[in-house]
């Protein structure tokens, strides 16, 4: 067994470069005449069920806008009712036929199991699911107590998503529908004082994208990794404490836009803004490097300043 491994050690990497040097163009040539066709001929969306987690502000609110926009059902859900019913009003202004409000916690499993039922009962089907709802802690580890901090944030960004798809799965096998999972650019990342919301995107973008698998082409799956979005999580207090108010920030109308457009291409991936990709690039084959820098913008320039701040220079 080790001979194999040691001959595998060898081979396959000479093997796949030399593959990807001949698959790749033809991929991205692929990939840019499908972008091309579904931009002129994308999904109508028109009478469609759309359920959003999250809705009640930030991007889950502004998706009820643009799905309003194209002619689409909700099922708004969140915990904050009050702000869900305004949301609703909206949508319908906007020009959704049929919009219903569902408070509901996604971190509890009967909860998920209500709302999933409650949309079913209303309008008889369901095409899509926007699974948005998230939270948030901005820490160091060491300075947090694990399980109070911690324990809702996994609850919340990575349980909430998987009962409610668990739940809604069976509604879209008969509607060969749609999952729209959003993530972050975090998961690809080890920024400093956000571990846990980290780890709990990345564990989401490796459910969804083993769950891509088992489930084939029977429903569709988006995978949405925005960078830094202007939100209620992100206000000033936050960019301030995560030493993050350098790095450039889209609103949450773009992104949801952005995502709007993705479904109706029934893209497999998005990443909002664009460029946020790059970095990936930078992770992959310069880690180190990546690393470096963010550990001097993220860590010792913060507290370069802080000691310049404390001890100016007369």
């Amino acid at each position: 067994m080790d001979m194999i491994h040691n001959l595998l050690n060898v081979v396959f990497p000479v093997f796949s470069t030399v593959l990807f040097i001949f698959l790749l163009p033809a991929l991205w040539l692929f990939n840019l005449l499908r972008f091309c066709f579904k931009s002129v001929y994308p999904e109508e969306l028109a009478g469609k069920v759309i359920l959003i987690t999250g809705a009640s502000a930030g991007i889950g609110e502004h998706l009820a806008m643009e799905y309003a926009k194209e002619g689409a059902c909700l099922a708004l859900v969140a915990r904050r009712e009050k702000e869900l019913e305004i949301v609703a009003q909206n949508a319908k202004a906007m020009g959704s036929p049929d919009v219903i409000v569902i408070s509901a916690d996604v971190s509890k499993l009967h909860d998920c199991n209500v709302f999933v039922d409650q949309t079913i009962k209303h309008f008889g089907k369901l095409d899509y699911l926007v699974n948005n709802a998230a939270i948030g802690t901005i820490d160091f580890f060491e300075d947090q107590t694990c399980v109070p901090d911690h324990a809702s944030v996994m609850d919340v960004n990575f349980w909430g998503s998987v009962y409610t798809t668990h739940f809604a799965l069976p509604h879209l096998r008969r509607s060969q529908g749609k999952i729209i999972v959003i993530g972050s650019c975090g998961d690809w990342f080890g920024t400093p004082m956000v571990s846990v919301y980290n780890a709990s995107k990345a564990a989401l973008h490796s459910f969804f994208e083993t769950l891509r698998m088992e489930l084939g082409s029977n429903i569709e799956i988006t995978v949405v990794t925005p960078g830094l979005v202007k939100t209620s999580l992100t206000d000033h207090q936050w960019l301030k404490e995560g030493n993050a108010k350098w790095i450039p920030m889209i609103s949450a109308e773009r992104c949801a836009k952005a995502i709007v457009d993705s479904t109706k291409r029934r893209d497999k991936n998005l990443t909002e803004p664009a460029w946020m990709k790059t970095l990936l690039l930078w992770k992959i084959f310069c880690p180190e490097i990546l690393n470096m820098t963010f550990n001097f913008v993220f860590l010792t320039w913060p507290k370069i300043s802080s000691r310049k701040a404390r001890n100016p220079v007369t």
